[in-house]
């Protein structure tokens, strides 16, 4: 089973908010996840993130792979900058 690190998407209809969650990669995009790693709002202003870095470093050192998406954010949030590149 592989895992995949991915935003799962709550809210209301456009008013996005999304969780930052490890997922199996067969799992739907809304459904069953392993662990919450954090909180995304796009809409506040500036964007809202909260992330726990110390369990995503270790999702990822497990071999979860984060998606386009969630690679970007934690681009943005400077994470890869802390850590080793992945």
């Amino acid at each position: 089973m592989g895992v995949k690190i991915r935003l799962a998407r709550y809210g209301t209809k456009k008013k996005p908010f999304y969780r930052l969650v490890a997922a199996p990669s067969r799992a739907p995009r809304d459904g069953k996840f392993l662990e919450l790693l954090g909180t995304y709002d796009p809409l506040k202003e500036p964007a809202a993130v909260n992330l726990k870095h110390d369990r995503i470093k270790s999702w990822i050192e497990k071999g979860a792979l984060p998606t386009a998406t969630v690679k970007s954010l934690l681009r943005r949030e400077g994470y890869f900058s802390k850590t080793t590149s992945a």
